[in-house]
């Protein structure tokens, strides 16, 4: 709450500006459908392993979500090798939240060149263990 004004409420913080940005200015095409789709799976693998803002969402919620992005992701231009990497992340955000990093690792491998350094500082976040409340 922010000092001095008891009844406000604290400003909401999005967890990925960077990448938004990038895939707002990336032309239409194959790097945009990486960097969209790098920032969905960043954002549910954030709400998978959860937060000090929040706690990891329940497994029937991750399963429900994992199974519209994989939906989702079959509609997007992707070569081959990064698809099977997006499918990894969304399949692990369904599973144990523990089991997201290694995934997730390996899509920062396959994408990371396609993505500006602070877009991958975002994504290296999340590797990391979460902070306590």
């Amino acid at each position: 709450m922010p000092p001095g004004l008891p009844y406000a409420l604290t400003p909401l913080q999005f967890p990925f500006p960077a990448l938004a940005a990038l895939a707002g200015r990336l032309p239409l095409g194959g790097g945009r459908e990486v960097a969209l789709a790098t920032l969905q799976v960043a954002r549910m693998a954030q709400d998978a392993q959860g937060s000090a803002a929040a706690p990891p969402l329940g497994a029937a919620e991750r399963e429900v979500r994992a199974a519209a992005a994989r939906v989702w992701l079959a509609s997007l231009a992707l070569p081959a090798p990064v698809r099977a990497a997006f499918m990894r992340c969304v399949e692990a955000t369904a599973g144990p939240p523990e089991g997201v990093a290694g995934p997730l690792r390996a899509l920062l491998h396959a994408v990371g060149a396609q993505l500006d350094p602070a877009a991958v500082r975002e994504l290296e976040r999340l590797l990391r263990p979460p902070e306590p409340a």
